[in-house]
């Protein structure tokens, strides 16, 4: 049965990290099946979901570590499995921008949370503008059944009228 692996790695930037995971990856006979690659600051962070047999994943938990110190990356994995999901009705995108506050991505992601909605991904950026530090986030959501959306686009549009952001919530094709 397929063994899946979380790895995640964190240092600074520079070229060839991606390619010497990789090689690590495939080396160790895995498979990439997911990954996320950002520049925060000057640093680097990845994570990737692996799959592989249990020696495969076995020998990747063992070798990481000496790469990261080689890369002077810090490195974490965990062992997980496939996650059971929900009857998802629709897909979503919540798209808003507005001025940068403390609390306004909480706030949004509970009201999304107290309805049981699904975040399968998150998009959040700030940037200087001549009025102020502005940010902009862009999440994919998956309704589970029984949730109405234009209830939750009615709850979305109050919460961000409230919170001084421009957005749209619309269904994903």
């Amino acid at each position: 049965m397929p063994q899946q692996l979380v790895v995640t790695a964190i240092g600074p930037d520079r070229t060839g990290i991606v390619s010497k995971l990789a090689r690590l990856v495939t080396e160790c006979n895995c498979n990439i099946i997911d990954s996320r690659m950002a520049i925060f600051g000057s640093e680097f962070t990845f994570i990737m979901l692996l799959a592989g047999d249990l020696p495969a994943i076995s020998r990747i938990e063992y070798l990481l570590p000496a790469l990261g110190l080689e890369l002077d990356l810090t490195t974490m994995s965990k062992r997980t499995s496939a996650q059971p999901r929900t009857q998802v009705v629709a897909h979503y995108v919540l798209d808003y921008s507005g001025p940068d506050k403390v609390g306004t991505l909480g706030a949004i992601t509970g009201l999304l949370a107290s309805h049981n909605i699904y975040i399968g991904s998150l998009q959040s950026e700030t940037s200087q503008q001549l009025d102020g530090v502005k940010m902009h986030t862009q999440m994919t959501l998956e309704l589970p059944e029984g949730i109405n959306a234009n209830d939750i686009e009615s709850e979305l549009h109050t919460l961000m009228h409230q919170l001084g952001l421009q957005g749209r919530f619309q269904a994903q094709i």
